[in-house]
């Protein structure tokens, strides 16, 4: 091979995609997923070299390119500025970031977000869903949990005001739609409140919207509740109610009066979720946020309860 040859085949090497790494895809079923735009990629690359065309290269976009101007895309990660941090429990933060202007995000309620995060050299990406209203202007905010072994967990926890970070989507395959069910019942344990977080939101917001809402937030300890100040205002609403689950506290006296009557003591389990779906006015539909573990177990209760798997939804 002539030296021009092998000098134009290294060239093309260097362009050639590289395969992500099994930390960079979330897990969460996104479309398009990290692997997806590599495949995508990649066969333009291979087109682009079996023609000799390098101009067939240029509708890819480095990860970085955009900036906090740009608009939300699947596919390209973009810049936000972090304007606040604030820890609301020992492990979990609530991040705020700044958009362009009086700019919206862009996402209807349910929909989630993809993060990108470098530690030790090492890319991963995780899906995280904002809790800010979707007609919040000028910022959107994220409910963040670290773990003490979580490698984007330390990343998170780097974070000071004024970072950068950067995130792509939106994602989901469920989209809320105001006044299609009649009533909603929703199963939220830790930081999987934070899909119920819009939704309720709209609802609430829309007084053409009548939906009558059930939502159980599960938690280890009172302390431990997010947003309570958020269910509160919520259920004050004449459509919507608030229960807790608390799996280890123990003994009414220890919470304050007003949350005695609606809290249950232990996990929540078959007849807990058979007894929340009596006590429905109508047959509801269900959303379901929590570990792996947890939405397989509430999908289980929900069947044994007589609801179909049709009329619920796993986040």
């Amino acid at each position: 091979m002539a030296e021009s040859e092998e000098e134009d085949a290294e060239a093309w090497l260097r362009l050639k995609p590289v395969e992500p790494l099994p930390s960079q895809c979330c897990g969460s079923g996104c479309s398009p997923c990290v692997f997806d735009l590599y495949y995508r990629d990649l066969e333009r690359w291979e087109t682009a070299r079996a023609r000799n065309d390098r101009s067939l290269l240029s509708g890819k976009q480095p990860p970085e390119s955009q900036g906090c101007s740009a608009k939300l895309s699947p596919e390209t990660f973009l810049a936000f500025h972090i304007s606040t941090m604030e820890k609301v429990t020992k492990d979990t933060y609530l991040v705020r970031f700044t958009l362009p202007g009086n700019s919206r995000l862009g996402l209807h309620p349910g929909q989630h977000l993809i993060l990108r995060g470098v530690v030790d050299g090492l890319e991963i990406q995780r899906a995280y869903t904002p809790i800010s209203p979707v007609t919040a202007e000028g910022y959107f905010d994220i409910l963040i949990k670290c773990y003490q072994t979580g490698l984007m967990s330390r990343y998170v926890e780097s974070w000071r005001t004024g970072d950068t970070a950067f995130w792509r989507g939106p994602f989901g395959s469920f989209s809320y739609e105001p006044k299609k069910h009649g009533e909603l019942l929703m199963l939220a344990a830790g930081t999987g409140l934070a899909p119920m977080v819009p939704i309720l939101q709209s609802i609430t917001d829309n007084e053409d919207d009548e939906t009558f809402v059930t939502l159980v937030g599960c938690f280890k300890t009172f302390e431990g509740i997010y947003l309570k100040t958020f269910f509160q205002e919520q259920a004050r609403f004449w459509n919507v109610r608030t229960f807790f689950v608390l799996s280890q506290e123990v003994s009414p006296e220890q919470l304050p009066w007003s949350y005695r009557d609606k809290t249950h003591f232990g996990r929540l389990g078959q007849e807990l979720v058979a007894e929340l779906v009596a006590c429905c006015r109508r047959k509801p539909f269900t959303l379901v946020c929590g570990s792996p573990a947890f939405n397989e177990d509430m999908a289980r209760c929900l069947l044994s309860a007589g609801l179909t798997e049709d009329s619920y939804f796993l986040f």
